[in-house]
């Protein structure tokens, strides 16, 4: 039941990740696109913006779906834990803890998620099962 587990674990927070990385520069799931992206960066000092939007959203892209596949989930990890210390300090931190009003909370959830997942492995259901 734990690899059934971590697998369920891999598939909504990978996949909802990857819809986050998809609406910084696109309009899919809602998103704004790359220029609007690029200039929300760019007010909150991550210059320059669109390039900075890029970034963030391969960063989200790749991780999420290498940990959705379970694949070199250390890496995922590191992906996905540098992806939301950015967005804590340079979005959320100042408005508190709870996401109802902007803050970190859904962050460090996900980064703690992550973090989790590489510190016990992703599981049977993972190609790291079948790589390593």
């Amino acid at each position: 039941m734990m690899n059934l587990g971590l697998l369920l674990i891999r598939l909504v927070m990978g996949l909802t990740f990857m819809g986050h990385g998809a609406q910084k520069v696109s309009y899919l799931f809602g998103g704004s696109g790359v220029n609007k992206t690029g200039e929300s960066f760019e007010s909150m000092g991550l210059k320059p913006g669109i390039p900075m939007a890029v970034l963030a959203a391969l960063g989200e892209l790749i991780g999420g779906g290498l940990f959705v596949l379970g694949l070199l989930t250390p890496v995922s990890a590191i992906l996905i834990v540098v992806t939301m210390l950015v967005a804590i300090v340079k979005a959320h931190l100042s408005h508190g803890y709870w996401n109802a009003k902007n803050g970190f909370e859904y962050n460090l959830l996900i980064a703690s998620v992550a973090i989790g997942v590489a510190l016990i492995g992703p599981g049977e259901y993972a190609l790291d099962a079948l790589v390593f």
